[in-house]
């Protein structure tokens, strides 16, 4: 039997400025727990480092994508991610720290790996889709996965694809509290 596609169908904000990303994070802050995950330009040939162009957070209300292509890691950003009362909830952390670090420096605080948390408890299969699909019924869609992030302007397939990713950490995440697990 195969699972029902499904994908995050609420509110988007897409903050590419100083301004628009200072405002984001300013909603985003009122939160104790969010969805998050990051998007890179794809690489193709070895030996070529990619680059973090995308940051998506996921409240309650609201998935923000913020295009830091343009602006770096600002200060507000930083903040947040070495904020310990904001759970950021994700799925295999590691390389995004890895990325984000290489453009600046910060002290992760408050992150909680879901494919970590997974294992503790004895899950084998890891990852989004297959996490989606055992605590949601669920399947998304990964085709956007390794489109251009560095785009001028994303299309309506790559805002889907970024919004559902943070979105479904944020889901599964409840659905283990819901389970009686943190």
């Amino acid at each position: 039997m195969e699972l029902p596609l499904s994908q995050y169908e609420g509110k988007v904000v897409i903050a590419a400025s100083e301004e628009t990303i200072r405002g984001a994070l300013r909603e985003i802050s009122q939160f104790s727990v969010v969805g998050f995950d990051t998007e890179a330009r794809p690489t193709f040939k070895k030996g070529q480092i990619r680059q973090i162009s995308l940051i998506q957070i996921a409240t309650d209300d609201k998935v923000y994508l913020l295009r830091i292509m343009q602006t770096g890691l600002m200060d507000c950003i930083v903040d947040f991610m070495e904020n310990p009362n904001i759970v950021k909830v994700g799925i295999g952390l590691d390389d995004d720290f890895n990325l984000l670090n290489r453009l600046r420096r910060f002290d992760k605080r408050g992150f909680l790996d879901l494919n970590i948390r997974f294992k503790e408890i004895g899950a084998e299969n890891i990852g989004a889709r297959n996490l989606a699909g055992m605590m949601l019924g669920i399947r998304i869609s990964k085709s956007a996965q390794t489109s251009n992030w560095e785009a001028e302007e994303y299309t309506d397939k790559q805002i889907s694809y970024a919004a559902t990713d943070a979105w479904i950490c944020l889901e599964i995440y409840r659905a283990l509290q819901d389970l009686g697990f943190e």
